[in-house]
């Protein structure tokens, strides 16, 4: 198992961008329907990318973010545990 992390970015505020115009984009394609018909959905594909493929995608990869550095998960003998990393004790849940 690899630790990995697939959909984390490099910062909060960074993430919170790309979910606003992700969310944005899914959005207008939606309100937009009835003024330029199937063109809005063009915005569809923008929305999805700036989301890496799908809105859970998103959330999940924004609690990456968040918890980035801050646990680590330590196995022994098939038993795993998450615990707050020591050098993350004390620093402020979200850093820009």
């Amino acid at each position: 198992m690899t630790d990995r992390q697939d959909f984390a970015s490099a910062s909060v505020p960074r993430h919170l961008v790309r979910g606003a115009l992700g969310f944005g984009a899914l959005a207008g394609s939606l309100l937009l329907l009835p003024v330029g018909g199937p063109v809005g959905l063009l915005l569809a594909p923008v929305g999805l990318f700036a989301l890496r493929g799908c809105p859970m995608c998103w959330a999940i990869g924004l609690l990456q973010t968040v918890s980035n550095g801050r646990l680590e998960r330590s196995c022994v003998d098939g038993r795993c545990e998450l615990s707050v990393a020591r050098q993350a004790r004390g620093w402020p849940m979200i850093r820009s």
